[in-house]
């Protein structure tokens, strides 16, 4: 059965489709991922690389979900029925209910820490205390359990809604804002005395930092920071009309996806330097050095407060996208299954995801292949399902849809020339799958082996 649902125009898919691919990975993980890679020199290879790998799985990913106007098990069954072609949508399901279980969790965080900067309690502390409120934080039970419910029950009560009343209505209101939002704390960062050293540290490239590993994070950074390689734009895109301009679309999304890593590296790198403090700090950036760094300035915790909403509302786009991959197959457009079933399925995601909560606390001292429970799940979704799902993606797509299909399906809605289809038949065919094996091999440790 088709789907019943739709966007109601182009840009509410924009919108909501560029809100699953701005979470963590572009606020969180670019950030501090560039800090440790380079900087200027990490962001021009990640341009590079999503133009040439990300940008090709996102129209792959467009075409099987418009064609089919399926879910996205359903569409892999449509297009190759009787096979085991449909367990990337199963893939893509399992890897999503295993990223939001953790995701979840860090959403928790966002929403503890956005409740102490406004009450004050982010105020008035030296660079070593914030570390320990930090650990404190993450390491006590029933307050990161509870966040994490919190934060779960706000995307089940957006995607019980629908794609229209639900997802679209949640996106047009929090991309806006997470824009305006932006603007302002980088006109505060960039007034900042000794700002320039973080502009120059952030867009002037140093050839002299371009090592193998710079290379191989920014080309994984390339396609995760798209939501691609897990099939929810096979579902985002099925609800579009065949009138929708695909590759116009998929551009769009790509330029706010390297605007929003752009504005946060403006956003954080000038602050980051004006204090000197060390742009490398890795994941506490968020919750350690930043405090410390709004925290000195006049009017702060306001700005601290916007950065963090910021936050949660680029978390929350991103897992809305999650659960409705899991909710589509199960609901089929039913409105009551569909409520039915986000509330199962996100009840079901914060049970699993329970471990990983107290994976900082009282189960600190349980380890997975030598990891927490809590960087286990991560390393599983980023390292193993995401490069697996993307190269699945990347072999059907030219093996099991006809060529001639393809090119109407770009064609459809837009007037893309032959010569752009072949490059883009070329890279999604030679390219995509060549990087993201390299990718996954550097991710298992194996590349090492040969270094």
């Amino acid at each position: 059965m088709n789907q019943v649902e739709q966007w109601s125009s182009k840009l509410a898919f924009i919108l909501a489709a560029a809100g699953s691919a701005i979470g963590l990975g572009a606020i969180w993980k670019f950030p501090y991922v560039a800090g440790t890679s380079g900087g200027g020199i990490f962001f021009i290879i990640f341009i590079l690389f999503t133009l040439l790998v990300g940008l090709p799985l996102l129209l792959a990913e467009f075409i099987i979900g418009r064609h089919t106007h399926k879910d996205a098990i359903g569409a892999y069954r449509q297009l190759a029925p009787n096979s085991y072609w449909p367990w990337i949508g199963k893939l893509g399901i399992i890897t999503c209910f295993i990223l939001l279980s953790f995701y979840s969790v860090v959403g928790g965080w966002i929403i503890i820490y956005l409740f102490k900067a406004l009450t004050g309690g982010l105020h008035g502390l030296s660079e070593e205390q914030y570390g320990v409120l930090f650990g404190e934080t993450i390491s006590n039970p029933y307050l990161s359990i509870m966040a994490q419910f919190i934060f779960l029950s706000i995307v089940i009560f957006v995607i019980a809604k629908g794609v229209q009343n639900g997802i679209e209505w949640a996106s047009k209101w929090m991309m806006p804002l997470l824009f305006i939002i932006f603007l302002i704390l980088i006109i505060r960062s960039l007034t900042l005395e000794g700002a320039m050293e973080g502009i120059i540290f952030f867009l002037k490239p140093d050839f002299t930092n371009v090592t193998s590993e710079t290379v191989l994070f920014a080309m994984g950074q390339s396609f995760f920071a798209l939501s691609v390689g897990v099939s929810v734009m096979v579902t985002y895109s099925s609800y579009l009309s065949k009138q929708e301009n695909l590759p116009q679309s998929a551009f769009s999304i790509v330029f706010l996806n390297l605007l929003v890593a752009f504005l946060a590296g403006l956003a954080i790198f000038p602050a980051v330097f004006a204090f000197h403090l060390k742009p490398n700090a890795g994941p506490v950036l968020l919750f350690h050095v930043l405090p410390t760094v709004f925290d000195q300035i006049p009017f702060g915790t306001i700005f601290l407060s916007a950065f963090l909403l910021l936050f949660l509302f680029a978390t929350l786009t991103s897992a809305f996208s999650m659960l409705e991959i899991i909710v589509a197959p199960l609901s089929k457009g039913n409105e009551h299954k569909r409520k039915k079933y986000s509330i199962l399925m996100g009840l079901a995601i914060f049970i699993v995801g329970i471990p990983s909560a107290l994976s900082f606390g009282v189960l600190s001292d349980f380890q997975l292949f030598d990891k927490s429970i809590f960087d286990a799940a991560d390393f599983l979704v980023s390292n193993i399902l995401m490069p697996l799902g993307a190269l699945l993606i990347a072999t059907f797509v030219p093996l099991k849809i006809p060529k001639n299909v393809l090119w109407e399906e770009l064609c459809s809605g837009s007037n893309l020339s032959r010569r752009l289809f072949l490059l883009w038949f070329t890279l999604i065919r030679y390219v995509a799958p060549v990087a993201i094996i390299i990718v996954f091999l550097d991710a298992l440790g194996i590349l090492k082996i040969f270094q």
